[in-house]
């Protein structure tokens, strides 16, 4: 069976001091965790602290990689949490998706993850190898 993540992308109300955290909107999150849960298609998923506590790694033609603190002006869509899910097809991924609570300017962006299967022979090889 395919997986899936599903990132929450959070709308302008995130991540802003001025806008208080209702407490129903995580009483429905976790409402549909529990829909997740049940349904037995949730492997993991969790929410993620703000940009102020992000860091970045980012990596020059020589592979070194530099670090950047955050906050990251220049970022707009920030993944505010995932969910990893184990699915039957691409359809049944979309369903859950577009059921999430979502308020509104949120974004749930819908990922494939790579399987095994989805890689040339070679490659595979390489990936045995590093398993072993």
């Amino acid at each position: 069976m395919p997986r899936y993540t599903m990132f929450m992308i959070p709308g302008p109300h995130a991540y802003n001091p001025d806008v208080p955290l209702d407490p129903a909107l995580f009483e429905e999150m976790g409402a549909y965790n529990e829909q997740l849960e049940k349904a037995g298609v949730l492997l993991s998923g969790e929410g993620l602290h703000g940009p102020d506590e992000a860091v970045q790694v980012k990596f020059d033609a020589d592979r070194k990689g530099t670090i950047f603190d955050g906050p990251f002006a220049e970022a707009k869509e920030l993944v505010g949490g995932f969910w990893m899910l184990e699915v039957k097809d691409h359809a049944e991924a979309l369903e859950w998706a577009s059921r999430v609570p979502g308020s509104p300017g949120d974004i749930v962006e819908l990922r494939r993850v790579q399987e095994m299967e989805d890689f040339p022979q070679d490659v595979q090889a390489v990936l045995r190898d590093a398993d072993a």
